[in-house]
């Protein structure tokens, strides 16, 4: 790591609980005078030097907020997350993720944490930091500093559904109603809701907060929410909720088909009313403030479900916005993927120039069931191996060359979808193989008589497909 960078922000920051990792996300410099996230017991001595994920065991790289800020050099703000420190001790705050950047490359993260009664606190040094040139939020298209990186320029596409999409976005912008956004997993609903706040004239300078209502507890979630007040239970403190933080603004509150029954009978209240208590308090708080709610299942299955109330579902529905699946827009597939070359060829100091026919034939009719986030990870793995500046079909990772269109429900298939014959009779033939050995429990013999091909080349074909299972040669 650059180390002036590095001592420049641990001396900013040396009031603050910060962690701070290097490109390989090992721990550089923790410092925590607050708050026990770690163990103040340890010397830091055994510490520096180990990956995050030694540090806290309950992580995956998925999981991870500094491996995913370390791999797309985006930020990632008000985040909450419970995980188990080097004392084994289970710790819940609220964090700030940023990327380290110099000379246009990522060479660490630093994140900023804080203990759940402090959130209005964060906030505002969140706002301090997005200020600061050693964080470089290469995602962000606008200068507002509210939250909301995203603006409607970064919705890519040109399809029907894309314009049409936008158009919506721009009517509804200033508008106070209610939005329910509903999407699959992967189609970019949250920079679809950011798009709508950054297009109003009335909110784009209020923040933007954003909760995953999937990620906390019910009793955690309804406090974050509406905030608390003294003695409202033990330990409590008088703490702002999210609907205060976001005053005049927008909040988005995310997977609203997880909130719990309850708390969502408490939620229709506050957008009746457009009030809020604090827990334990009693003094109603008026507010101005923009619900948007985003749903990765369909909200009329979620209401039958009984995942979503139906009184809710018709005070969120006033506005609702649907985004397609990228299966549904494959004319949008080739300029996204040309979005994440360049993308990814400034980030890797890559110069991949083209996609080869084949490959962009098949990388069109392939399904996405990840959607556009899947799309963009496949292209960083390709980024990350390429050697050469054309992308062709041996450069796709085996999930998507091997990938099996039958997973996918024959009823959200809008087309014919055609794979190149050479993949496509390599996969009909490894199924083949793996059915016939199936039915004969494994033995070779037996499966190559039933596939009416020489038990030698049955054993060939096993070796060159890598199958794998309990095979017999009698």
């Amino acid at each position: 790591m650059e180390y002036k960078l590095w001592l420049d922000t641990m001396t900013k920051y040396r009031n603050e609980c910060i962690i701070i990792v290097d490109k390989n996300a090992n721990l550089v410099y923790y410092n925590e005078p607050i708050a026990n996230f770690f163990d103040q017991n340890k010397d830091q001595s055994e510490m520096i030097g180990k990956n995050i994920l030694e540090l806290l065991e309950n992580f995956t790289e998925e999981e991870s907020t500094f491996y995913r800020v370390l791999k797309t050099g985006e930020p990632i703000f008000d985040y909450i997350q419970t995980f188990i420190n080097y004392a084994k001790k289970r710790v819940t705050a609220i964090s700030t993720t940023l990327p380290l950047v110099d000379n246009n490359k990522i060479i660490g993260a630093i994140e900023i944490l804080e203990d759940v009664n402090n959130f209005k606190k964060l906030h505002k040094k969140v706002t301090e930091l997005q200020k600061e040139d050693h964080y470089r939020i290469n995602s962000c298209s606008n200068d507002k500093n509210n939250g909301a990186c995203y603006t409607i320029k970064d919705i890519i596409g040109e399809s029907k559904e894309i314009k049409e999409l936008k158009n919506k976005i721009i009517k509804i912008a200033d508008s106070s109603s209610s939005v329910l956004v509903y999407g699959e997993t992967g189609t970019g609903k949250e920079l679809v809701v950011q798009a709508i706040h950054n297009s109003s004239f009335k909110r784009k300078d209020k923040p933007f907060i954003a909760q995953n209502c999937a990620a906390i507890p019910k009793n955690l979630l309804e406090s974050i929410l509406f905030g608390t007040t003294s003695g409202s239970f033990t330990g409590s403190k008088e703490k702002p909720g999210l609907f205060e933080i976001a005053d005049g603004g927008t909040l988005l509150l995310d997977e609203i088909n997880s909130m719990d029954l309850e708390l969502q009978a408490k939620l229709l209240r506050v957008l009746q009313t457009g009030e809020i208590m604090r827990l334990g308090g009693n003094r109603t708080i008026k507010l101005d403030v923009r619900v948007v709610a985003t749903s990765n299942v369909d909200p009329l299955e979620a209401v039958n479900s009984g995942l979503i109330r139906q009184d809710l579902y018709y005070r969120l529905n006033v506005i609702s916005l649907n985004i397609p699946p990228l299966r549904n827009r494959r004319e949008d597939i080739e300029i996204l993927l040309n979005y994440f070359i360049n993308m990814y060829n400034k980030i890797l100091n890559k110069n991949v120039i083209d996609i080869s026919d084949s490959c962009k034939k098949y990388l069109v009719s392939y399904d996405w069931p990840g959607n556009i986030r899947e799309l963009r990870y496949t292209v960083e793995n390709i980024m990350n191996f390429i050697e050469k500046n054309i992308i062709e079909l041996d450069n796709l990772p085996d999930n998507i060359k091997n990938y099996n269109s039958n997973d996918i429900d024959k009823s959200k298939k809008d087309d014919l979808v055609i794979y190149p014959l050479k993949d496509t009779l390599k996969q009909v033939e490894i199924d083949m193989i793996k059915k016939a050995l199936a039915v004969t429990n494994g033995n070779q013999a037996r499966a190559a008589k039933l596939l009416e091909i020489p038990r030698q080349t049955l054993f060939n074909k096993i070796l060159k497909y890598d199958i794998k299972g309990n095979i017999t040669f009698d």
